[in-house]
């Protein structure tokens, strides 16, 4: 993409539909002139007289414990400078955006027109009463430090420069785990900064408070090495000068250990980094070009380690990896500062992460499959799902440790949940199903080994106890993949169906016949049909060699659930198998079926996948309130739809008189409770909505699911085959690897039944 292409594409991200990136929305329900008293007049004046009795309840009532400004004035702006107020707010917009997505934290960006220190006090200090926190951001030197300084100690809530202290953190990160890779001590690294702004000096003050000593720190600035001898020094740069007899950056380079960049682009040459002393650690950090091209510092010696503030090459020191969390942390135990324990702290806890195995989700999005702590990964990558509970946790600790915090967390485990659910990310229902599935790991055919997705998600049970693998396929094809990918699965079996395993081959191929020698299958097409993944492997279960089978991430869907038909078969008390997908939401799992199997069925039909979906729901401890769906409400509206759904309500209740049913209904009524009760009272689930959701059509509920994944922000385990006499899944096309481990997941508690 060419600049003048990106530069439109940019404008028009900005401009169209909705001008910016922002919006304000309500958390509480609007819909009713009830609700519209409440959040007003003349219900609001309740939480007011409370607040006006105890300060304090402003945050039990209102959003100032989850609000942060993000303030500037816009001296300063990354890569772009003094541009003004109005110019900075698509930068502190976005500011806002990064708070919101990564750490669901709500933000009102402030531009403030004036570049006057005692203004700029005064106006964030009168604004203290309607936020948590302060995000100053894009400040230039030296006024940022006096404006910080100055509010950290005339206010009451967390309060931090992010310029300064967030390049500050995730760099200190980096050189610990780079200092450690090289095996150095940070006590005897001689350290080279190269600027003298406030995020330089911001990282050379975390470095030194990890051990780097400061007589073995050289900083620069535009005229060179600050030297104790220079009497114009302020008070800032003269805590850095050094005594060595050395000007140039030239100079400073030759035998150092450590080379920090904070300045401008193409500063650094090749000569300069090779005499620099074994295993240099380079972070390049001018933005957006560094001081020393990424490909040049490679190129210069082999022994390196490299760091940029660019996303396009491995190491990225990115603030997103530490604001976020820290302000979350901060926030949640209501802390009065964020103090240099609090800093450290983020610190320590972004070093151990990346010490941690990645996530295939990261190293997917990154397009790595070999992303391990090293030369090229010394930073957790933002996208790490990971680190808003590592770092948010490790920041709320220290907060209380150090003595800000007024709210302390006392229960941790509680407060983990509490983060992912914040992000739309609680996996409660994933947790149970997976401690369900270890205590008790059942041996998992994977029908298509000779795939990467598949064998790293057998690594992944294998590895966290969940399901004991068998791999299907070619064996040299598998150990090929698994050699070439650093996927250890040497302890379980590769089967061959076509090249090995005569024996039981031809012993599945018998039964086979005999299952199906009235259904037109001769024994040479059974011998035939052995050497298929899917028959082999559902024989296997069959003959109780295995408990599960997985398949069906390189086949269409008929294919993969017709052998299981054939060589397992459905369970006795049922005439039908259905799909069901589950999809989990911030309210909850919602369960949708049929999704995938039954084209129209008819009323008998609709109450079979009914009992199916209501069984497999309660496995997971979950009481199901079905909606059967339709395009009418209660027979609003005629047509054979309305009837078969009504029909099949008969047959249920008469079924099962204890179960929470209701229908026909439309989708939107079955998941709003408070429109169901207002137009339709009598409803049996009137009082709380449905989490089981019967389409009346396969059309209906495969566009239904299809539009919920797309448009929606849960996650989807699915299709679920139900009905079946034993346990077999079949995946999606084109299935991730989260996918296919949920699915495993799922096929190891399914076949603890």
């Amino acid at each position: 993409m060419s600049n003048d292409k990106l530069y439109k594409d940019a404008l028009d991200y900005h401009s169209k539909r909705r001008p910016g990136k922002i919006e304000v929305v309500p958390t509480k329900p609007t819909q009713t002139k009830r609700d519209l008293s409440l959040a007003y007049s003349p219900g609001v004046a309740a939480p007011c007289l409370e607040i006006a009795k105890n300060v304090e309840d402003v945050y039990k009532y209102t959003a100032k414990g989850n609000l942060v400004a993000v303030i500037s004035n816009g001296t300063a702006v990354l890569g772009l400078g003094n541009i003004g107020p109005e110019a900075s707010k698509p930068v502190m917009e976005g500011k806002g955006l990064l708070f919101k997505i990564y750490a669901d934290i709500d933000v009102f960006d402030i531009e403030l027109n004036t570049t006057n220190i005692d203004e700029f006090i005064r106006t964030v200090k009168i604004l203290e009463p309607t936020f948590g926190g302060v995000n100053l951001e894009d400040i230039k030197a030296p006024e940022c430090f006096e404006i910080e300084e100055r509010l950290k100690k005339e206010l009451n809530i967390p309060i931090m420069h992010d310029d300064q202290h967030g390049t500050a953190i995730v760099s200190g990160a980096g050189l610990l785990n780079a200092v450690e890779i090289v095996g150095k001590k940070m006590e005897e690294i001689i350290v080279v900064v190269n600027g003298a702004g406030a995020a330089a000096i911001s990282c050379t003050k975390i470095f030194t408070a990890l051990g780097v000593k400061l007589e073995n720190i050289i900083m620069l600035d535009s005229k060179g090495v600050l030297r104790s001898d220079n009497k114009e020094l302020d008070d800032r740069k003269r805590m850095f000068a050094t005594k060595r007899d050395i000007h140039t950056l030239e100079e400073a380079m030759k035998g150092c250990d450590v080379f920090i960049g904070l300045s401008k682009a193409n500063v650094v040459t090749q000569d300069m980094v090779r005499s620099m002393a074994d295993n240099p650690i380079v972070f390049a950090m001018a933005n957006p070009d560094p001081e020393i091209e990424y490909e040049l510092a490679i190129a210069s010696r082999p022994d390196i380690i490299m760091a940029t503030g660019r996303s396009d090459y491995p190491n990225q020191v990115n603030n997103v990896l530490g604001f976020p969390y820290i302000f979350r942390g901060a926030l949640d135990v209501r802390a009065t500062a964020i103090n240099e324990e609090m800093k450290l702290a983020a610190v320590k806890a972004l070093a151990e992460l990346a010490h941690e195995p990645v996530p295939e989700n990261v190293k997917a999005a990154y397009d790595s499959m070999s992303m391990e702590f090293g030369r090229q990964y010394i930073i957790p990558k933002p996208v790490d799902p990971r680190l808003l509970i590592t770092v948010s946790v490790a920041v709320a600790r220290a907060a209380m440790e150090s003595g800000v915090a007024k709210k302390p967390i006392t229960n941790w485990d509680e407060y983990k949940i509490e983060l992912q659910k914040r992000v739309g990310k609680d996996n409660k229902f994933i947790r149970f199903i997976t401690e369900k599935a270890k205590k008790n790991p059942k041996r998992v055919v994977f029908a298509e080994a000779e795939n990467y997705n598949i064998l790293r998600a057998a690594q992944i049970v294998k590895d966290e106890g969940i399901a004991l693998p068998i791999l299907l396929g070619t064996r040299k094809r598998v150990e090929e993949i698994m050699l070439e990918n650093n996927i250890d699965l040497q302890d379980c079996p590769i089967i061959d169906p076509y090249n090995e395993d005569e024996v039981n081959r031809e012993l599945f191929a018998q039964q086979l016949y005999l299952k199906r020698q009235r259904k037109g299958t001769t024994m040479h097409e059974a011998r035939k049909l052995m050497t298929q993944r899917n028959y082999y492997g559902c024989m296997m279960i069959e003959n109780g060699k295995a408990d599960a089978l997985i398949s069906g991430l390189t086949r269409n869907y008929p294919s993969t659930i017709r052998p299981a038909l054939q060589a397992i078969g459905k369970i006795d008390d049922t005439h039908i198998v259905a799909g069901m997908y589950i999809m989990l939401t911030k309210r909850g799992p919602i369960f949708l079926a049929d999704t995938t199997v039954n084209r129209d069925p008819n009323a008998v039909d609709i109450a079979a996948i009914c009992k199916l979906a209501c069984n497999e729901v309660r496995k997971f401890n979950i009481v199901p309130r079905v909606a059967l769906l339709g395009y009418s409400n209660f027979g609003s509206a005629e047509g054979n739809t309305p009837r078969k759904m009504q029909e099949a309500l008969k047959i249920i209740k008469a079924q099962d008189p204890t179960l929470i049913i209701d229908g026909e209904m439309q989708a939107k009524f079955a998941l709003n409770q408070e429109l169901l009760k207002e137009n339709y009272p009598f409803s049996a689930l009137a009082d709380g909505a449905a989490n089981v959701l019967i389409f009346p059509k396969l059309s209906a509920g495969n566009i239904a699911y299809n539009l919920m994944q797309e448009i929606g922000d849960g996650e989807v385990i699915g299709p679920v085959l139900i009905g079946m006499k034993k346990s077999v899944h079949i995946l999606q096309l084109g299935s991730k690897i989260r996918d296919i481990v949920n699915m495993v997941t799922l096929a190891v508690v399914d076949a603890q039944r």
